[in-house]
Order: C-alpha cells, then sequence, then structure tokens
C-alpha cells in the first residue's frame, strides 16, 4: 500500500511532515464536497426516474384502456396489448436500476462520508489539539529559568508527557489519513461498478425484450403498409361516391318516401315529423321540449316516437287496427294529417307534401295489414282446433278479452297496494317486477334494473307482451302481500321509505331491501321440523312412491293422483310451523300453491332449486308439478329455478308434468328449455311417456318441440328462432292451460272416475 504521509516524518514532526497533512487535508475537504454533490445529483436522479416511471406507467394505463377502447379491432386491440405489456416490463426494469443506483452510489457513498471521513475529521481535531498542547509545552520549558530547579524539572516532565502523546495521536492520524486514501479508491470504484452494472443488465434487459417482440412488429409493419394501401384505395372509392352522389338533384330534400310492410327489423316506416302538443291549446310552440320534431317509427302494429335513440319509444297508437289517417288542410300549418284513434288524436307534420303523402300511405297499408294478420290467424286457429284436443276456441276467446277488456295495467293495479309504487309511493306505477309480483315507478324500475335479473326482472305494464300466466303470477302477489316480507322491520329499525324524487335515497333503500334484504324478519323462520316426525312422513311418502314406480304409466297417472291429496295433508303438519328452515318451506309450500309463502322463504335466503334428500330430492319446482299449479312453476322459473333439475329417479319436472298429464306445465318447460330428451332411471323420456298414457296433447306438444329443434338445428346458427305454427301452437295452449285449464285435464277428470 503506498502512505501518502511517511510515519517516520510524521515522529520527526518536519516541515514537510506538516506541509504533507495540509495537502491532505485540503484534498480530503474537496473530496467530501465532490461527492456530497454526487449523492445529491444521484438522488435527484433516482426521484426524477421515479417520476418518469409513475409518467409512464399512465401513459402504458392510457395505450391499455385505447386497446379495450378498439375490442371489436382485432388487430388494433392485439398490439396495443402486447405494446402496453412490453412497456410495462420496461417499466420494471427501469425501477429495478434505480433500485440498484440507490444501493450502489446513494448508499455508499453516503457511507464512506458518514463514516470514514467523520473518523478522518476526529482524528484531526485530536492532533491539532495535541499538537497545540506539545508547542505550549516546548515554549514553558524554554522559558523557566536555570536557578529554578524545580520548575525545570516539572516542566521538563510535562514536555516529555506531551511529546509522548503527541507521537502516539499523530501516528494515528497518520495512519487514518492512509487508510481513507486507500479506501477511497475502492468505495468509488465499487459503487460506480456496481451502478454500470445495474446500467448493464437494464440494457441487456431491454435488449431480449426487444428482441423478441421484433419479428411481430416486422410483421406488424407490414400490415400496416397494406392498410394505408387499402386506405388509400377507400378514400379514392368515397371521394368518386361523394362526387357522384354531388352531381344528383337536391332540388327536392326529402328523405327516404318508401315504407315497407315486409321489412325484416319489423319497421314499416321511420322518420322526423312534427307533433302538435295534445293539451288544451293544441300549440306548436318549438320551445318546449316536447313540441319539437320527434323520430317516429311504425312497427308491430303501433304508432311510437323517440327523442334520442337509446329512450324507450312513446306509443302513441298501441293498435293500428282502431285508428284511421286523414289529411288535414283546416289549420294555419301546411303537409299536416292525423291519426284519430277511439281515445285520442294526434296531430302531426311532414315536412313536404310528398312526405306526407307517403307517411299516410304507409298508416293506411299497415292498418290493412293489421287485419290481414289478424284474420290469418284466427283462421289457424279454426284449422288446429279439433275434439281430440277439446277445441281451442277458449284461446280465441282469451284473446278477444285481453283485446276487449282489461288491459295488464288495469288488472294489476286492482291488486290491493298495486296502485302505488312498492318502493316509493308515488301513485299509477306503470313497470312491473315479474318475479318479485310487484308494481313499480319508472325511476324505481330503473333502479330494480340496476339490481340484475337475479334481483330483479322488470316488464312494463302498457308497452310489453303480458303472457296469460305472467299476469296471474302478478295478481297473486302485489305490493301488500311483498311489502309484509321485505319491509316486515322497517317501523322497528326506524327506516323511512324514500319519497319519489329521492334517486341516491331511493337506490340505497332498494338495495338494501331486495339485495341485503335488512328489513325482511329474520326470526320468523329459525331451524328444521324435528326430525323423527320428518322422517316419519317422508317415509310414508317414500314408500308410497315407490309402489306407484311400479306400476305401468297409465296406472301411475291415476295412482299418483290419488296419493297426491295424501301427501299434501302429511306435509301441511309442517307448512304452518314457524320452525321450517327456508328451503323445506319452499318446497312445502310449492305444493301447496301458496305464492306468499314461497315469496317469503326466497327472501329468508332459500334456495330455488333446494333438493329433499328425505323425499327422492324432490326440488319445490318438482313440488309444484305434483301440486297441479302453473302459476307456481311460472313463479319458480322467474326466480331462477333450474327445469332440468332431476330427482333420485332422474325424474325432472318435464317428465312429473308428462306423467300426471298437465298439459300446460308441459308447454311451459318446454317453452323454458327443459331437455325432452332426457331419460328417467328406467331409461324412458317424457315422450315415450306420454304415449304409453295415451295422452293426445302431451304428444302433440312433445313432437312439436323436437320438430321445431330439428329445424332450428337444420338451419345452422344464424337460423330462425322456429316455425311460427309452432310458436302459434304454444301461444294457443299456454292460452288455454292458464284460462280454461279443465279443458287441458281430461286425462286427470277421467282418472278421478276410477
Amino acid at each position: 500500500m503506498k502512505m501518502t504521509v511517511d510515519f517516520e516524518e510524521c515522529l520527526k514532526d518536519s516541515p514537510r511532515f506538516r506541509a504533507a497533512l495540509e495537502e491532505v487535508e485540503g484534498d480530503v475537504a474537496e473530496l467530501e464536497l465532490k461527492l456530497d454533490k454526487l449523492v445529491k445529483l444521484c438522488i435527484a436522479m433516482i426521484d426524477t426516474g421515479k417520476a418518469f416511471c409513475v409518467a409512464n406507467k399512465q401513459f402504458m394505463n392510457g395505450i391499455r384502456d385505447l386497446a379495450q377502447y378498439s375490442s371489436n379491432d382485432a388487430v388494433v386491440e392485439t398490439s396495443l396489448t402486447k405494446f402496453s405489456d412490453s412497456l410495462q416490463e420496461m417499466i420494471n426494469f427501469h425501477t429495478i436500476l434505480f433500485d440498484q443506483t440507490q444501493r450502489s452510489i446513494k448508499a455508499q457513498l453516503q457511507n464512506f462520508v458518514k463514516e470514514d471521513l467523520r473518523k478522518f475529521k476526529d482524528a484531526k481535531k485530536q492532533f491539532e489539539k495535541v499538537s497545540e498542547e506539545k508547542e505550549n509545552a516546548l515554549v514553558k520549558n524554554a522559558q523557566v529559568q536555570r536557578n529554578k530547579q524545580h520548575e525545570v524539572e516539572e516542566a521538563t516532565n510535562i514536555l516529555t508527557a506531551t511529546r509522548k502523546c503527541f507521537r502516539h495521536i499523530a501516528l494515528d492520524y497518520v495512519l487514518q489519513i492512509n487508510v481513507l486514501q486507500s479506501k477511497r479508491r475502492s468505495e468509488i470504484l465499487k459503487s460506480m461498478l456496481s451502478f454500470m452494472y445495474a446500467h448493464l443488465a437494464f440494457f441487456h434487459q431491454g435488449y431480449d425484450l426487444f428482441s423478441e417482440l421484433g419479428p411481430y412488429m416486422k410483421d406488424l409493419g407490414a400490415q400496416l403498409d397494406r392498410l394505408v394501401v387499402d386506405a388509400a384505395k377507400e378514400k379514392r372509392e368515397m371521394e368518386q361516391k361523394h362526387s357522384t352522389i354531388q352531381q344528383k338533384d337536391f332540388s327536392s330534400d326529402d328523405s327516404k318516401l318508401e315504407y315497407n310492410v315486409d321489412a325484416a327489423n319489423g319497421i314499416v316506416m321511420e322518420g322526423y315529423l312534427f307533433k302538435r302538443a295534445s293539451n288544451a291549446f293544441k300549440t306548436w310552440n318549438r320551445k318546449k321540449p316536447d313540441h319539437i320534431r320527434r323520430w317516429f317509427s311504425i312497427q308491430n302494429n303501433q304508432l311510437v316516437y323517440q327523442k334520442k335513440f337509446k329512450d324507450n319509444p312513446t306509443v302513441v297508437v298501441e293498435d293500428l287496427r282502431l285508428c284511421t289517417v286523414k289529411h288535414c288542410e283546416d289549420i294555419e300549418r301546411r303537409f299536416c294529417f292525423e291519426v284519430v284513434s277511439p281515445t285520442k288524436s294526434c296531430m302531426l307534420q311532414a315536412d313536404s307534401e310528398k312526405l306526407r303523402q307517403a307517411w299516410i300511405k304507409a298508416v293506411q297499408t299497415s292498418i290493412a295489414t293489421a287485419y290481414r294478420e289478424k284474420g290469418d290467424e284466427s283462421e289457424k286457429l279454426d284449422k288446429k282446433s279439433s275434439p281430440s284436443t277439446g277445441s281451442l276456441d277458449s284461446g280465441n276467446e282469451s284473446k278477444d278479452k285481453l283485446l276487449k277488456g282489461e288491459s295488464a295495467l288495469q288488472r294489476v293495479q286492482c291488486i290491493p297496494g298495486n296502485a302505488s309504487c312498492c318502493d316509493c309511493g308515488l301513485a299509477d306505477p306503470r313497470w312491473a317486477s315479474i318475479n318479485l309480483g310487484i308494481t313499480l315507478c319508472i325511476e324505481c324500475s330503473g333502479i330494480h334494473r340496476s339490481l340484475g335479473v337475479h334481483f330483479s326482472k322488470v316488464r312494463s305494464l302498457t308497452l310489453d307482451t303480458w303472457e296469460p300466466e305472467l299476469l296471474k303470477l302478478m295478481c297473486e302477489l302485489g305490493n301488500d302481500v311483498m311489502n309484509r316480507v321485505y319491509e316486515a322491520n322497517v317501523e322497528k329499525m326506524g327506516i323511512k321509505k324514500p319519497q319519489p324524487g329521492q334517486r341516491q335515497e331511493k337506490e340505497a333503500y332498494i338495495r338494501a331491501k331486495y339485495v341485503e334484504r335488512k328489513f325482511v324478519d329474520k326470526y320468523s323462520i329459525s331451524s328444521s321440523p324435528p326430525e323423527q316426525e320428518k322422517k316419519v312422513v317422508s317415509k310414508s311418502c317414500e314408500e308410497k312412491r315407490l309402489s306407484i314406480s311400479k306400476l305401468g304409466p297409465s296406472e301411475q297417472v291415476r295412482a299418483s293422483l290419488q296419493s297426491s291429496e295424501a301427501e299434501r295433508q302429511d306435509s301441511s303438519v309442517f307448512l304452518d310451523s314457524k320452525h321450517l328452515n327456508p328451503g323445506l318451506q319452499l318446497y312445502r309450500a310449492s305444493y301447496e300453491k301458496n305464492l306468499p309463502k314461497m315469496a317469503e322463504a326466497l327472501a329468508h335466503g332459500a334456495d330455488v332449486n333446494w333438493a329433499n334428500s328425505e323425499e327422492n330430492k324432490a326440488t319445490p319446482l318438482i313440488q309444484a308439478v305434483l301440486g297441479g299449479s302453473l302459476v307456481t312453476c311460472e313463479f319458480l322459473l322467474q326466480n331462477g329455478a333450474n327445469v332440468n333439475q332431476r330427482d333420485v329417479q332422474g325424474r325432472g319436472p318435464l317428465h312429473h308434468a308428462t306423467v300426471l298429464g298437465h298439459t300446460g306445465q308441459v308447454c311451459l318447460f318446454l317453452k323454458r328449455g327443459a331437455n325432452q330428451h332426457a331419460t328417467d332411471e328406467e331409461g324412458k323420456d317424457p315422450l315415450s311417456i306420454a304415449v304409453e298414457a295415451a295422452n293426445a296433447d302431451i304428444v302433440t306438444l312433445l313432437r312439436l318441440a323436437r320438430m321445431n329443434e330439428e329445424m332450428r338445428e337444420s338451419e345452422g346458427l344464424y337460423g330462425q328462432p322456429g316455425d311460427e305454427t309452432y310458436q302459434d301452437i304454444f301461444r294457443d295452449f299456454s292460452q288455454m292451460a292458464s284460462n280454461n285449464p279443465e279443458k287441458l285435464n281430461r286425462f286427470q277428470q277421467d282418472s278421478q272416475k276410477f
């Protein structure tokens, strides 16, 4: 090791030694300044680098957002996702680089400055102090008089001790100087070498990353070249179309005038029209939003309009067969025509005479088409009716009643509590939740939609089509019934129902009411019934079912019907008990056709597909079939019941409905996607059971369903949803099952004679 200051010179304390010390001390002071500056610059670089990483990460997130936005363009989405992943890797490499820089430069050099340079400064202070003491001792020794022997001895002893201490401190100081000069080289070089290795690793990782990405970027570049060529070609084609269209005559700037009654989307004609206010003043004030232009369309035998594409259409005329259209020449405005129905009239204005004539002709043609379609439907129903099916005239009668009698809105609002919104109390609600059986105002219905269909399925009471079984379901429940379940503890908890217009309060209240079920009385169903009693009843039911399973199909039907009443009486022991668990209550109430009890069980958390292990793992839906209620089955299906869940014997709801001859339930299950090919443990599917039982109605339905399924499969993925005749027949069976079930239950009536 090369010594910066010689130890021999240190003992002599020569001017050469002092000059060397001054040089070293100045060099160390300058070194400290340089190191402090370098550490500060390193800290600033690390902070800036971290800020760069943050900004780079935000930029990368922006690329990912753009990739998600471009989900319909596979090339753009894939490329941007791949690039953002690569940039994320580079951000990770940068982060590692700055961490290693902090450890190599900042930490090591700071430690060198704080430890080694501090030791040097401490040694320097001790050296300067003892050096001053030595000078004082020399001066005092020189000044003492010869004749004062005592002072001479004292001065000599002090000088000797001081010189000895000086030599010791000076040697330590020189050692510290030499060690510092040697160590600073290794510390500086070690930190810088570590820093450079960190950079080497960073660039090596980046090189490897982009080497792997290189072939993909090259292929993308080739695709981009093709895209540029295609874009230039498309640009030329669009310029040619632009030039061609620009040469046309725009003297009559009318929109598309033709109409199409057989349009694939069902829209006969559409376009903008002015609508006069329907108030007493009959004004055309364009300043009010309700009186400006609206986008009108003729579709599904209705005249509707909307302001924006996402808005729900407003129905002007619900049934075009009940209205007429005429010119209006006796008012101040031009190009006007009026659509008149038995209850109201609507004054409309087109932009030109050609458009007015086109709209009038479109309305007249749609009226004629609606009458013709209705006549065709009647002819189809007449052809389908026969003595073997008990005549389907009742289906026509029920349709006529729906057309001429009460509407869905009137029937549902007659139920207690349904005249006001179930959640906020607003009068005249026009929306309903079909799985809850309640009516809602338009604002609450929007909140219910946001909950998801697994909590609430919303329909319009005026715009949507209502099947008879759904209307009966709504009439079985109602706002009063459901609020007694879902708002049982509202008053006890001191909760106030939200008022109309309180949007945020409504959202919180509805979510707490139906999703979290905070207001349900959780103690109304405590525990399951005593196991001994439950086993006795289930054992007797099991014995009866085993004996029935050994009979033939016809005998099974009769025996099932005879034993169903006995099972119902046995199960009624537990139905009114407060000790039922929710699943068992739903199971029993499904057989008893008790929709309020079923709704209560679901509110308490009952699994709609709960299987009773004591009774062949039968489900509530199977119990509803055994109970013979179509509305109960509809309620369970609307609340998520699995139409294909089977019991221990391998029989699902469709099997049981076929065995019992419940034609309406068979029709319902087929419409809900029941698997008609599933076989029970005896290898029988529903069709073979119906054939053996000689039930012509169910055989017809099952065969039609199979034919419809085969037609859909033959037409491929984008085929039609099914044959129109099939849809019509199923619709008529559904109407009859809801309105005249006795005509479909001839098999059950005959079996009761035995």
